[in-house]
């Protein structure tokens, strides 16, 4: 008779592993879950709550591979975004990436890329969870979210094989209405 391991006894992360489809769990025109999380850019933590009543913000969650797959030059999206940072500041909105690798690799990605725009450190993976944008092969999805000045959800972009980034023209045009 074969024996089965307690899944509380595989280990931190092994619920990773499972995947998860991106599910529209947070429903348009509400306050989506606060987070207070440590910037890596520019070295403090940053709440999500403290946006609320001042000005709109954008959520970009990012799929970052782990240090031996990652390269630079597959991450085109983050630099674009990058380059439209100040567009972003000029509308009246912040901007914040977040990934769920350890602040060390997220560092080098920073300097890599030479970001201005805000990093965010999640490598527990909970702000992606609270998001619902799902996981794959052991990493979160990618998904974008952009929440106006009282911080309620106005738009939300999941992740699709067809489409698996979006341009910053969107987000902008999406902040623009607001």
């Amino acid at each position: 008779m074969a024996s089965t391991v307690p899944r509380s006894d595989l280990g931190g992360a092994w619920h990773q592993w499972v995947p998860l489809p991106p599910r529209l769990g947070l429903p348009l025109a509400q306050i989506p879950p606060d987070f207070a999380l440590w910037d890596v850019t520019y070295r403090r933590t940053v709440r999500l709550a403290n946006y609320r009543g001042k000005q709109p913000v954008v959520l970009v969650f990012c799929r970052l591979r782990p240090e031996p797959l990652y390269s630079p030059q597959r991450w085109a999206s983050l630099v674009a975004l990058n380059r439209a940072y100040d567009q972003f500041r000029n509308a009246g909105a912040e901007v914040l990436l977040i990934g769920s690798q350890p602040q060390r690799q997220l560092q080098a990605v920073v300097e890599d890329l030479s970001l201005t725009v805000p990093l965010l450190c999640d490598p527990s993976g909970a702000s992606f969870r609270a998001y619902s944008t799902g996981q794959a092969l052991g990493a979160p999805l990618p998904a974008q979210f952009v929440l106006d000045a009282q911080g309620r959800l106005r738009h939300c972009r999941l992740f699709s094989l067809l489409n698996s980034t979006v341009e910053p023209a969107v987000l902008l045009a999406a902040v623009e209405r607001l």
